[in-house]
C-alpha cells in the first residue's frame, strides 16, 4: 500500500479507536487479557511516542518508556498521535528510521507498521465496550494479512528461532494456505523454522480464505461472536491449523 493511503487508514482507526474507548475506560479487553481499555490506549499512546524516538535518534530508544505515570490514558493516547503524525509529515516514507526488520529500516515500515496497529487495537475497544466492529478496507486487510504472514512469522521465526523452538519442535511439517481479496499465502511449518511463499497456495494440509477484514482479525485472535460465518472459511487438517495458531500466539504476544 502507500504510505498516503495507510496514512489515510491510521487516521480513520485512530478516530474509531479513541471514540470506542471513552465510552468505558474501566472495560476489560477480552484480547488483551488483564487489560482495561485504559491500559489499551495507553499502550497505543506509548507505541506513538517510541516509534517516534526511533526516528529521531536513529536507534531504539534506551531507556524505555520515560515516566509517563501522571498521564491520564486519552491524553495521552492524544499526544502520542499527534506527535507521531507530526513526525510522519516531516519525513520522507524512505527516509531511515530505526526499525526490528534488518531489510526494511526506514520511516515507510512505521507508517505502515502503525496503520496495522492501530487498526487492531481499535477492534480490541471495540470488542471490550460491545460496539460494533468497524469493517476493514479490503486493502488495509491484504497489507496486514501480508505483514503478520511474512513478517510476524516467516521473518521472525527465522530471525529468533529460540522464540518459536517451543511451538515447532514437535511438528512432522504443515502447510496452511491462506487466500483472500485476489492474493494468497503459502505457509509451511517445520521443526527448523517457518517459510511463507508469497502467490502461492500448494498442496496445503489446511486453507483459510474469505473477506480480508476477517481473515485478519482471525490471524490476530481478534474474532467476534456476531461475525458473519460466511465472510471467513478454515478448511482441512485441524492439526494444520492449531500448529498455526501456536505460531501465531508466539508471532503475536
Amino acid at each position: 500500500m502507500e504510505s498516503t493511503r495507510l496514512l489515510s487508514c491510521l487516521a480513520t482507526d485512530f478516530a474509531r479507536l479513541r471514540s470506542v474507548a471513552v465510552h468505558d475506560l474501566d472495560a476489560a479487553v477480552p484480547s488483551c487479557p488483564g487489560w482495561t481499555v485504559a491500559d489499551l490506549v495507553r499502550h497505543v499512546g506509548v507505541v506513538y511516542l517510541h516509534k517516534v524516538e526511533c526516528m529521531r535518534q536513529q536507534a531504539f530508544p534506551d531507556p524505555w518508556p520515560p515516566d509517563l505515570d501522571g498521564e491520564e490514558s486519552i491524553a495521552l493516547l492524544d499526544r502520542g498521535y499527534a506527535t507521531v503524525r507530526s513526525e510522519f509529515a516531516e519525513r520522507s516514507p524512505a527516509d531511515p528510521a530505526a526499525t526490528f526488520i534488518d531489510h526494511d529500516q526506514t520511516v515507510g515500515f512505521w507508517i505502515r507498521r502503525m496503520a496495522q496497529e492501530t487498526v487492531i487495537h481499535r477492534v480490541d475497544a471495540e470488542l471490550a465496550v460491545g460496539q460494533p466492529i468497524a469493517p476493514i478496507p479490503d486493502d488495509l486487510g491484504v497489507d496486514g494479512i501480508d505483514e503478520i504472514l511474512t513478517l510476524f512469522i516467516g521473518y521472525a521465526a527465522r530471525k529468533w528461532p529460540q522464540e518459536f523452538e517451543p511451538a515447532l519442535k514437535d511438528t512432522a511439517g504443515w502447510t496452511v494456505a491462506v487466500t483472500c481479496g485476489g492474493q494468497s499465502w503459502l505457509v509451511t511449518a517445520t521443526r527448523g523454522g517457518v517459510d511463507v511463499t508469497t502467490g502461492a497456495t500448494g498442496d496445503a494440509d489446511a486453507t483459510i480464505s474469505g473477506e480480508p477484514g476477517t481473515v485478519l482479525r482471525w490471524l490476530w485472535a481478534r474474532t467476534g461472536a456476531d461475525d458473519r460465518a460466511e465472510a471467513l472459511r478454515v478448511s482441512g487438517d485441524q492439526a494444520a491449523i492449531t500448529g498455526l495458531r501456536a505460531v501465531l500466539a508466539v508471532a503475536t504476544l
